[in-house]
């Protein structure tokens, strides 16, 4: 009988798999825009980010105080963990902001490539044949998305937005990477990670930068409504994102995550009026055909 259940048990939980990376994908696609909300109001990214974080921790410390009496048997790696993940996080914010929302998210999904080229330095994991085509395919898809002989001759981001949407995508690979491998840490660990890292990466960038981090009581209630909505989104992103992330090969994982950027399409279009140029959607398209050749790279 147990035997008979098997199946449906396992159904089940690679449904609940897809399930959490595709809710993972839609509040990054439509999380922009309550951040943008929040900076027209005099709010900036980091300050928001730190804010908001700061809610979604203590309200998941409260939920699983019962867990906190091993947090000094973790390992250092979960360190490194809730680093990457804190840039990765607070750089993608920054970006969507300020940034055109389609570029700023495609500049991200190259993060595949960065993904096939960890696996194979870090990871030592052997690249076949479509994985090399992925990479060649998303840095033509890049370049051509990228170059504008107007502004320079090389393909490069041409702003700060856009600089940093890069760097939080190659932050994505790390982290997916870093969460792969970190097996004997539970979900709850790796979830507290991110969200303390961002703490910590926001409250840094806060300091170097000309932010003031602004007193609690100078937010109105619709703020405080924004930031509480924001971080329950973020909490429960990130518990379903690290369980579907840690039960699915990460390159996979990053095809299902694709479907963020349909949401960020249609929400950047209704809500922010942003449109995209011809090379912009050949050059996204290819980066997307790269993302799901990067998928079959991998035989499991």
């Amino acid at each position: 009988m147990n035997n008979a259940n098997q199946p449906q048990h396992h159904a089940s939980g690679h449904y609940l798999v897809v399930f959490g990376l595709l809710f993972g994908a839609l509040c990054w696609g439509i999380i922009w825009y309550p951040y943008r909300i929040m900076a027209e109001a005099g709010v900036s990214g980091a300050v928001s980010s730190f804010y908001t974080y700061c809610i979604a921790t203590v309200i998941a410390g409260i939920y699983f105080a019962k867990y906190w009496r091993g947090i000094f048997n973790l390992p250092f790696s979960i360190i490194w963990l809730g680093i990457v993940a804190g840039w990765t996080n607070l750089a993608y914010v920054l970006a969507v902001i300020d940034g055109e929302v389609m570029r700023v998210m495609l500049l991200f999904y190259l993060s595949p490539l960065w993904t096939l080229i960890l696996a194979h330095f870090w990871l030592k994991e052997k690249t076949q044949l479509v994985g090399y085509i992925a990479i060649a395919v998303s840095l033509i898809g890049a370049f051509i998305m990228l170059y504008d002989p107007q502004v320079s001759s090389l393909p490069l981001p041409k702003n700060t937005a856009e600089w940093l949407a890069l760097s939080s995508g190659m932050g994505f690979s790390i982290t997916n990477v870093i969460t792969r491998q970190s097996t004997h840490l539970s979900i709850r660990a790796k979830s507290f990670a991110v969200w303390l890292g961002v703490l910590a990466v926001s409250l840094v960038f806060i300091i170097f930068s000309d932010n003031a981090i602004s007193a609690p009581s100078v937010f109105s209630l619709s703020n405080w409504l924004v930031m509480i909505l924001i971080a329950i989104l973020l909490m429960a992103a990130t518990l379903l994102v690290q369980y579907g992330v840690t039960r699915m090969p990460a390159t996979r994982a990053s095809v299902l995550f694709l479907f963020e950027l349909v949401v960020a399409a249609i929400a950047s279009y209704y809500l922010a009026h942003e449109t995209m140029a011809i090379n912009e959607w050949i050059g996204g398209s290819l980066i997307i055909a790269a993302a799901i050749f990067a998928a079959f790279n991998h035989g499991d």
